[in-house]
């Protein structure tokens, strides 16, 4: 959908102020313009886009680092995910991104991929030996099987990287991603119901409704926001500008 703009400027050279008329049309896909009928259109002494920073910035993004902090995950992975420029932990590409030292250091993923191989889907892969009650019944020997096992499992991960595929089906229950997706989406939410209302409250500088052929005009202008409004408008990169002067 294409939104166009044909602007002519109404000033004599000697005049403080001038009129800036337009004409709104707009281009569905495939289909002929048609004007911008019964339109309000608001003229505006700084552009949208720069207002709409303003606001971002007054209204701080949320914090990544500390949105990761507040997860009720282990140490571990939380160290992972602000390591990574991911939090998708569901993603199909998540198996390129571990290497076996991460599967074995966080207690997640070792999980996951303990789950994914279970059930002799995976043949040669090894196995514990030690138990829970070993951890405090024999501690020595608890430690120097899962030493073991942890050796023997890096091993094998590290010559079949393929058994890595598949982790982030077993995921689902500790990805952040819904949680902080909700969250971007509702600063973005209350930008976008913000900015309008900053627009118009300090940026405003007229405001005019088309007619049936899409044509309007903003009257009793300086020449400086005439300018500065045809300028934005060229740069605007969603609209098309056709624009001309008349004395």
């Amino acid at each position: 959908m294409l939104f166009s703009l044909c602007a002519a400027r109404s000033a004599t050279p000697q005049a403080a102020t001038g009129t800036l008329d337009f004409i709104a049309r707009i281009s569905p896909t495939a289909a002929r313009p048609e004007p911008v009928r019964q339109f309000t259109f608001y003229l505006l002494t700084k552009s949208y886009a720069d207002i709409c920073k303003d606001v971002e910035t007054q209204d701080a993004p949320p914090d990544r680092d500390k949105f990761i902090s507040e997860l009720k995950v282990s140490p571990e992975l939380k160290d992972w995910l602000k390591a990574h420029e991911v939090l998708d932990l569901t993603s199909p590409n998540l198996d390129h991104l571990l290497t076996p030292d991460d599967i074995l250091h966080v207690p997640e993923f070792l999980l996951a991929y303990q789950h994914t191989n279970s059930g002799g889907v995976t043949n040669g892969i090894p196995k514990p030996k030690y138990t829970d009650a070993d951890k405090t019944d024999n501690p020595d020997r608890y430690q120097k099987q899962h030493d073991q096992y942890f050796a023997a499992l890096k091993k094998f991960i590290q010559t079949h990287p393929e058994s890595v595929s598949g982790v982030e089906l077993e995921l689902t229950a500790v990805n952040p991603q819904a949680k902080w997706s909700q969250i971007e989406f509702e600063h973005k939410r209350r930008v976008l119901r913000v900015a309008p209302e900053v627009a118009q409250t300090k940026y405003l500088a007229a405001q005019t409704d088309t007619d049936l052929d899409g044509r309007a005009a903003f009257g009793n202008l300086r020449r400086a926001t005439i300018g500065s409004a045809r300028s934005t408008w060229k740069r605007a990169p969603a609209t098309h500008t056709c624009a001309g002067t008349s004395p």
